[in-house]
């Protein structure tokens, strides 16, 4: 070999060498940077995660034994509306409710024992009291075919107490002739209670140590037709028995929620109507009136859950929201 290949050789073998030094180099930094790189996601991922640890989502348990109580707000006899009603059946049909609650005023007592009248004005003439008695029961009949095994309450409505005020002005307040008259044609008579095995509360006795009169106790929950107006009514009815309430009366569905140190938290509740939303009486004043009706699923321990479900142009939104999770 000449001495001119050796030095082109040596010089190859040296530009090798410092090429590999510069690879190797290059191979440090890389691992220096990766080790730099999972410590800095390392880092991040501590400094992520939370010190609080929260439980996980337990599985969902259906308690045995829990049913079905459903309020059947205002209907006013022969002024229902027949849209209304023909939705409220339906999730009646569909819930299959074990107690039924009639919250009063499904009669709705018009023409002569009216108190809307004004000279020259016959609204509320529009129907017979027959007519409403007739309307009334076949309303009765309707709910009670849908769930003939249920518990049914019915409590008087400011509307079927037209009928008492009525009597005792027409007997001048002869107590014995008063009552003889209330037997006969009386709420409870004319929409045959007893023998439908319905009970009647009466708004002049009080019932099982309630103290306001009117009013029923099932499990933790008061019912009563109810006294108050407006958009406060159900804040001022929770006011009132200072316990969970359910009214009707107003019209509206509202709820109202407060709590207290002796009994926690407690509600109101008032489950609409399903009569006609613009009665001949209220003349062109348009009513701020919601359709609808309440119910409740009731546990074993008597705890619930109060669901009003509003019925807007005949459709309930209980039967909408059915769908959607089906």
């Amino acid at each position: 070999m000449s001495l001119k290949s050796k030095a082109l050789k040596q010089a190859d073998n040296q530009q090798i060498r410092k090429q590999q030094r510069e690879i190797d180099a290059l191979k440090r930094k890389i691992e220096i940077l990766d080790q730099a790189n999972q410590d800095l996601e390392e880092s991040l991922a501590k400094a992520r995660s939370s010190r609080i640890k929260l439980p996980t989502q337990g599985k969902t348990r259906t308690s045995k034994g829990a049913f079905i109580r459903f309020f059947v707000p205002d209907s006013h006899g022969a002024h229902v509306d027949e849209a209304a009603l023909k939705a409220m059946l339906a999730d009646i049909e569909y819930l299959k409710p074990r107690q039924v609650v009639f919250m009063g005023d499904h009669l709705d007592c018009g023409g002569f024992l009216a108190q809307h009248q004004t000279l020259g004005f016959v609204a509320e003439t529009e129907a017979s009291f027959e007519d409403d008695v007739n309307a009334a029961n076949q309303f009765l009949d309707s709910v009670q075919s849908l769930c003939p095994n249920a518990e049914m309450h019915y409590l008087i409505g400011n509307h079927e107490e037209r009928i008492e005020k009525f009597i005792i002005t027409q007997t001048l307040r002869h107590g014995r002739d008063a009552a003889f008259l209330m037997r006969l044609w009386g709420p409870a008579a004319v929409l045959n209670l007893e023998s439908r095995g319905i009970p009647f509360y009466n708004k002049s006795e009080t019932y099982a140590g309630c103290r306001v009169q009117g009013t029923i106790k099932l499990g933790h929950v008061f019912a009563t037709h109810g006294t108050r107006h407006g958009k406060n009514a159900a804040a001022q009815m929770l006011n009132r028995f200072g316990a969970n309430v359910v009214f009707g009366h107003v019209h509206k569905l509202l709820s109202f929620g407060d709590r207290n140190v002796r009994d926690g938290e407690m509600g109101a509740w008032s489950v609409g109507h399903i009569s006609r939303q613009q009665p001949l009486w209220r003349h062109g004043d348009p009513t701020d009136w919601t359709q609808g009706y309440g119910f409740q699923i009731v546990q074993p321990s008597e705890d619930f859950l109060h669901i009003n479900v509003p019925i807007i142009d005949g459709k309930s939104y209980l039967s909408s929201l059915g769908k959607l999770i089906s």
